[in-house]
């Protein structure tokens, strides 16, 4: 079993619920970030609703780790529409170790907490697109 290296607290929890059960149908991001000091996950800016995936790529640092959660209308090839919840681990190569140890042991907590089963890493920002989302989706 794997040790959860952060904490998340009872309000990250009512934070993951809402935007999980959110009857939104637009696209909508949060960045979640692990404070060092309190070794606590923790919002990073605020919920991003109406948002391009470019528009998260810009929010993210280019050295260090976060997680994304992401939901978005997605048309399946039968033309059914669905908003996958999607967690992306976005690791930079540059990230310093302990970071990189701290956010891969906390992302099967943050997996549990906020119930999704897609779940994707990033290692380099440029993959960060529609497409890339679509093809993992899409098996």
């Amino acid at each position: 079993m794997a040790v959860s290296v952060c904490s998340i607290d009872e309000d990250m929890n009512k934070e993951l619920r809402s935007f999980r059960f959110s009857r939104s149908t637009k696209p909508r991001a949060i960045i979640l970030k692990i404070d060092q000091k309190t070794k606590e996950l923790k919002i990073d800016g605020e919920l991003m609703e109406d948002v391009t995936l470019d528009d998260i790529r810009d929010e993210l640092p280019e050295h260090q780790p976060r997680f994304v959660l992401y939901t978005f209308p997605y048309t399946h090839f039968d033309s059914r529409i669905s908003y996958p919840l999607c967690l992306i681990f976005s690791s930079p190569r540059e990230s310093k170790t302990e970071l990189m140890v701290m956010y891969a042991g906390s992302k099967l907590e943050l997996e549990k907490r906020a119930e999704v089963h897609k779940v994707y890493e990033i290692c380099d920002l440029d993959d960060l697109c529609l497409d890339y989302l679509k093809e993992k989706l899409a098996k």
